[in-house]
């Protein structure tokens, strides 16, 4: 992937273990959370006295908070091509599969492309976004190359490039506003493991010869 850091991984790195231990939610988008501590250092949001009233903090309360909130534990992960965890790195895919996993219980296909395919996904305009909905750009020369999740004002969170970390960066920014290639969004009656081909039930056991 192109380089567009927004920060150093090594300052990213703390406010992610602080997001993991403090669990899904922590602080409650307080002006001491550190995962919003970053974000304010990196201006991402205002400062504390005014991150009650921002946008941001308005739309992940209301719409896909827990997943949003999962996400931002991992900020600071780095990359790692094939990488599906937080203690091995994660990839673009292997991000997304994993925050929606464990916070939605839908397993999405492994590669960005095929998620963007994935039946049930609702497709959704760009001016229809809202946080928790995967967004998919053209970072390869093909459609559908890379993912991210949508986290409000415009911005969304991603495992962008070896190299670097999971972080934050702004949608409207003229490398990614070119390459966006649209929005799906998950629909509540998926089910953990639609991703997954069905199973053969078993074969019938053999009658024993005579």
């Amino acid at each position: 992937m192109p380089a567009h850091a927004t920060g150093s991984p090594a300052a990213a790195a703390p406010a992610a273990s602080a997001g993991r231990h403090g669990g899904p939610g922590a602080a409650a988008f307080g002006g001491g959370d550190a995962v919003f501590e970053l974000l304010q250092q990196r201006g991402l949001l205002p400062r504390a006295e005014t991150v009650e009233a921002h946008p941001v903090v308005r739309q992940m309360r209301d719409a896909a908070s827990e997943l949003v909130f999962s996400a931002m534990n991992f900020l600071g992960v780095r990359y790692r091509r094939g990488g599906m965890s937080a203690d091995d790195g994660f990839d673009c895919s292997g991000f997304t599969r994993h925050v929606f996993e464990h916070s939605l219980g839908l397993v999405l296909p492994r590669r960005a492309d095929q998620q963007a395919s994935l039946a049930g996904l609702l497709e959704v305009g760009r001016d229809e976004l809202r946080p928790g909905d995967l967004v998919f750009f053209n970072t390869m020369r093909r459609a559908f190359s890379h993912v991210g999740i949508y986290v409000g004002d415009g911005k969304f969170i991603h495992a962008p490039r070896a190299g670097s970390s999971v972080r934050i960066e702004d949608m409207r920014g003229t490398y990614w506003a070119r390459r966006y290639d649209g929005a799906r969004r998950a629909d509540a009656a998926l089910a953990v493991g639609a991703a997954d081909p069905p199973t053969a039930p078993p074969a019938p056991a053999a009658k024993p010869r005579r």
